[in-house]
């Protein structure tokens, strides 16, 4: 098959198109380029940019094969970066892996690989793509350290049944690391890409200031009562279920505390007792890759944060919503209310996703909204 490989100058994704290169198929290597070249020249720990770019090449070279430098900064700023900065500007805690995998990656590189001509568009991903009964399922990674499904829940069926994922059987990552190596690949002892990308030295609230300066205007510490117990410096700083930077209000009455909510509009954040969780979580822009359920909640297990162990709970949909397989930007027609009720109290902070799981099956997600969802019927 022709088949278009996403290159971001990693061991990762330079394996995958050395196996599928080796296997006998026409690659070609598609570098985005994200941010700026420049400023992030030599930078270690980033990707789709500087060295990083210079890596991908290197490799194609060494493979044999085109490679392809896709100036996609304008894009990656308005999708993802300012899209970081008005989360967290409005209380929330974005992931701008998933709103990056969402739309400059799937989505745009999907068009790309078809205008191409290519018939697959392979990814580094540690994720498996299983051919299910009723089409392509997504499954977690066989290496449970290294999956990554939960930050591709918002690929659609039509992006998954054209994607491939040929690291997802592999069983740990030096077992990769050792293919670069075989390949003659000169990333194969290169380090994992760490923290957000497009980040500078990990500081994510100077680009918040930067673009939302009211995101990092000083406020008021208060408890649930509303009483001021403390001094921060921008709600963009703090995220649900945070303990650290409360300073005096870290304890209470002998209690320890940790962020409960954010109210970004007053500037104020709100702390209390790890044990006030909810069981009621209200999401936004939920995709599926099931059919969605029409009437019954359905029984799975959901993932409210990457690292979360998963957890029971009953998934209602109150009306129904987009296919699942629009692409995205598409007209939402019918909008759809869906309500997570969890068997145990947590702290679900807003922006961040829940993924509902089978088992290693992925079955859909969604952003997790501010606030408390209703009591669900039926």
């Amino acid at each position: 098959m022709r088949i278009v490989v996403a290159m971001s100058g990693g061991v990762d994704s330079s394996v995958t198109a050395g196996l599928l290169h080796e296997a006998g198929h026409e690659v070609i290597g598609v570098t985005l380029q994200l941010y700026d070249h420049g400023a992030a020249t030599g930078r270690k720990g980033a990707c789709c940019a500087g060295q990083d770019i210079h890596d991908a090449r290197a490799v194609a070279d060494r493979l044999g094969i085109p490679h392809y430098v896709i100036d996609a900064e304008a894009r990656f700023a308005s999708a993802v970066i300012a899209d970081f900065a008005d989360s967290y500007a409005a209380g929330e805690t974005p992931v701008p892996c998933v709103r990056c995998n969402q739309t400059v990656k799937f989505n745009d590189l999907t068009a790309l690989a078809r205008g191409l001509g290519a018939e697959r568009l392979a990814t580094g991903h540690y994720v498996r793509r299983v051919d299910g009964f009723d089409g392509p399922e997504l499954h977690r990674a066989a290496d449970p350290a290294r999956d990554q499904s939960w930050f591709l829940f918002a690929t659609t069926r039509d992006q998954l049944g054209f994607a491939l994922f040929p690291l997802g059987d592999m069983t740990d990552k030096t077992a990769v690391r050792r293919e670069a190596a075989r390949l003659g690949l000169a990333v194969a002892a290169k380090p994992d890409s760490q923290d957000i990308c497009f980040v500078p030295a990990g500081s994510y609230a100077d680009i918040v200031a930067r673009l939302r300066p009211d995101a990092a205007a000083p406020g008021e510490i208060v408890d649930r009562a509303g009483r001021a117990v403390g001094r921060h410096d921008g709600v963009a700083r703090y995220t649900v279920g945070q303990a650290k930077r409360l300073g005096a209000a870290s304890e209470i009455d002998g209690t320890p505390q940790v962020v409960v909510a954010l109210d970004a509009q007053a500037r104020r954040v709100v702390v209390g007792p790890r044990s006030e969780g909810t069981t009621r979580v209200r999401l936004r822009d939920v995709n599926w890759l099931i059919e969605p359920p029409s009437s019954a909640s359905l029984r799975c297990q959901v993932k409210l944060r990457a690292r979360d162990v998963p957890r029971p709970a009953s998934v209602c949909v109150t009306r129904a919503g987009a296919p699942a397989d629009a692409p995205a930007g598409a007209p939402a027609g019918a909008p759809a209310d869906v309500n997570v009720e969890l068997d145990a109290p947590a702290l679900p902070a807003p922006g961040q996703a829940c993924v509902f799981y089978d088992g290693d099956r992925v079955l859909g997600g969604g952003f997790i909204r501010a606030g408390v969802a209703p009591e669900a019927s039926g």
